[in-house]
Order: C-alpha cells, then structure tokens, then sequence
C-alpha cells in the first residue's frame, strides 16, 4: 500500500469516527492532511465526513494546484494558510462545528488570547494556548490572512461562532488534539459558575517546561 493510498483511507476512517461521535454534523466540517510530496488531500464540499470516499478526496500538488478528486471544501484558505505559517509542524489540518467550542466561543467574558481555562493539563500539552479569531463569512479568504498574522504561533484557533481548527504533525495528532479542545471546552461549561480549582500559574508552567509546550 502506498503512503497516499493510506493517507486517504486514515482520512476517511477517522472522518467517519468523528461524524459518528457527533463532533460535527450534517456536512459540515473539514479536514485535510500534506502528502509527502508536499501536496494535500482535502475533504470536499457539501460531503459529510461520516461519508468521504478515499478515491474522491481532493487532491492538490504542493503548489497548490487542483489535481483531482471532488471540488474541495471552501475553507481551503484556512487550511492553506495553517501550512504555510507552520511549516514541518503541520502535517493536517481539522476543522469542526462542535457543539461546546461554538458555544464557548460566543461568551462575553471567554479569554480572546486564550479560551480554555486551565483545567486540564492535556488540553495545554496537546494544544497550547487556543486563540479566539473574530466571525468571518463561512469561506471567506479573510479567515485565512487572520491565521497568517498569527505567524505560526497558535496550532489552534477557535473560530467565533463558528467553530475550532486545529493542525498537528499529522492527521491522527489533530484528531486527538481537537477531541481534547472540545471536551475542554464542555467541562468550561459544565464548571461555569461553580468556582472549579484550576491549574495553578506554577503547575501551568511545570507542564509548559517539561511537555515543550508552545506558550506564546
């Protein structure tokens, strides 16, 4: 077996695992991973990710260049611009609508620079801090120069009222990441208002330190 031909069936299985655990629904979501030559397959347009097909993902070369497959998801700027500003560190790209980071993200008093509280320590060695971007049109080019001016230094953003988008060294690493963004997420709500014990600033930074944590 090929590595594309695996890269294609991984990203349908892992697709479909997140469909069938409602961490998004209907056709929404998307996700896309870097294929050894530098090219990308991505999940199309209008296709659930409980439904993808390996054969008809899209298929881009690694100038960015539409080489086969279906028409692909319109947040290809939002993914694009998580490659270029990432580099060697992104291997893949998930997007989702899940239910709790949507909510979370159109809170008045959610952290802008940081949207999970420290509950945790996995949600801050699997994601760093997460940063909250402003509402864009669903495709607009304008998300995708939103990730440039983070310059690379988020691997995750939540996108408000919209949803999170996470990239990893690769497809499996994002996966577990954005899974862990999302129950974060859900115990921020399950806790609000009740005064949780959270990470303390020093047990923070012990994990920062010893995990070579992003922390910027």
């Amino acid at each position: 077996m090929s590595e594309e031909t695996r890269l294609r069936e991984l990203v349908c299985e892992l697709s479909r695992s997140i469909f069938d655990r409602g961490l998004t629904g209907g056709a929404s979501g998307n996700v896309s991973v870097r294929l050894p030559d530098g090219g990308l397959l991505v999940s199309p347009t209008g296709v659930s990710l409980g439904r993808l097909d390996p054969a008809r993902l899209s298929h881009f070369d690694a100038g960015g260049r539409h080489m086969g497959g279906d028409r692909p998801t319109k947040e290809m700027p939002l993914h694009a611009a998580f490659y270029e500003t990432r580099g060697a560190r992104a291997g893949a790209v998930v997007h989702l609508h899940s239910t709790h980071s949507v909510a979370l993200s159109m809170l008045p008093d959610t952290d802008p620079d940081n949207v999970l509280p420290p509950l945790t320590p996995y949600s801050i060695m699997r994601l760093g801090k997460v940063k909250l971007l402003p509402f864009f049109r669903p495709g607009d080019a304008a998300m995708g120069e939103a990730i440039r001016g983070l310059a690379g230094r988020r691997s995750a953003v939540l996108l408000a009222n919209h949803g999170p988008v996470v990239a990893a060294k690769d497809l499996e690493a994002a996966v577990y990441a954005m899974e862990e963004l999302e129950e974060t997420a859900r115990l921020a709500l399950l806790t609000r208002g009740l005064n949780p014990k959270m990470l303390t600033e020093a047990q923070v930074r012990g994990i920062v330190d010893h995990f070579d944590v992003e922390w910027d």
